[in-house]
């Protein structure tokens, strides 16, 4: 399973960015190999409008089961999920702790986006 997450850095140790669309980057764990893979968001970082959705179609390139941020917004919520992407919401700290919390169950699938259009 690929597991994406919003980034602020390239390792496990790394902060879990609470956005998603201005995410720095995403750090992307293939928890069967044990590798991982980080793709660059810097993009979207300033972007006017329109950055959840291109971070979702950056994601959705990337082959992922799995995305785990801490807000996602209407649009790029529904360009995950169209992809059979499940969104999964986290107030953990660090990447670590996030995947953690995944493996352990204490985390659900997201229902709906959690964050307004153009939320900063």
């Amino acid at each position: 399973m690929k597991i994406a997450f919003t980034a602020s850095g390239d390792s496990l140790a790394a902060p879990l960015d609470p956005r998603f669309g201005r995410a720095p980057g995403f750090l992307i764990y293939n928890d069967e190999t044990g590798t991982l893979k980080s793709v660059n968001n810097e993009q979207n970082l300033n972007a006017a409008q329109g950055a959840g959705i291109q971070a979702a179609l950056l994601i959705c390139n990337q082959d992922i089961d799995s995305l785990i941020t801490g807000h996602c917004g209407p649009k790029a919520f529904q360009t995950l999920v169209a992809a059979n992407i499940k969104v999964y919401l986290s107030k953990a700290e660090t990447i670590e702790e996030a995947y953690q919390q995944f493996k352990a169950g204490e985390l659900t699938e997201a229902e709906a986006a959690n964050a307004e259009a153009h939320w900063v």
